[in-house]
């Protein structure tokens, strides 16, 4: 089976690329739904970081009524446990290394790469980023959990096991429990990744009070 070449929004910087963000969209929205945050960020005038922003494949979602919307996977039930269509999440990660393979061709290496996502994107980059052979420059999970609930997923790669995890979350999250994120920072610590955890008295949403401190995290990694 060949894999999805995904249709993106990408946002160059003034200068030319060195560095790169893949940023995936949460459930029923498109890469038209983050593009936004970059200026939001306030990154330094002469940063040199490219943006990506893939639109997930329209896709019938078990738990809408079978309504068919942009989504990286079908959500079979609200339960944690059995939640994720991991078939989905699996052609997912195959269409985000084959995002992460076009910057390496254009000049990019892995190791200036960072993979971000929110909600269902966040559930991808985590897991896509734990299994990825080659190092990368860091993993930013929002406002999501391991599709693989209880367990770390199969197939980690030693390459990742030092890059630094972001995770937010928030307390009010209604969409995607805390509990939910947390089981997960807390295997990932006892798994003894870098992951670094915050949660905001907010809703399944992203404050402005978070891109500040996103924007930082990101200049760390890839400047």
């Amino acid at each position: 089976m060949s894999t999805r070449v995904l249709e993106r929004i990408t946002i160059e910087p003034e200068s030319t690329a060195t560095s790169c963000v893949i940023w995936l969209h949460g459930l029923g929205d498109s890469g038209a739904g983050f593009a936004p945050v970059v200026p939001a960020l306030g990154l330094p005038s002469d940063h040199s970081i490219r943006f990506v922003f893939p639109h997930a494949p329209e896709q019938a979602v078990t738990i809408n009524q079978g309504y068919v919307m942009r989504a990286w996977y079908d959500i079979k039930s609200m339960d944690l446990h059995n939640r994720a269509d991991m078939p989905g999440v699996l052609e997912s990660e195959a269409a985000v290394c084959g995002l992460i393979q076009e910057q390496i061709e254009a000049g990019i290496p892995a190791n200036k790469i960072v993979l971000a996502g929110f909600s269902q994107g966040g559930v991808v980059s985590l897991f896509s980023g734990l299994r990825y052979p080659e190092k990368l420059a860091g993993i930013m999970a929002l406002s999501c959990y391991l599709p693989t609930a209880e367990q770390m997923p199969s197939d980690l790669s030693e390459a990742n096991k030092t890059t630094p995890i972001l995770q937010h979350h928030g307390e009010q999250d209604d969409v995607v429990p805390v509990s939910a994120g947390k089981m997960a920072n807390e295997m990932l610590q006892a798994d003894g990744y870098s992951v670094e955890w915050k949660t905001y008295a907010m809703p399944h949403t992203v404050l402005p009070q978070q891109l500040t401190e996103i924007s930082k995290w990101l200049i760390s990694r890839l400047d």
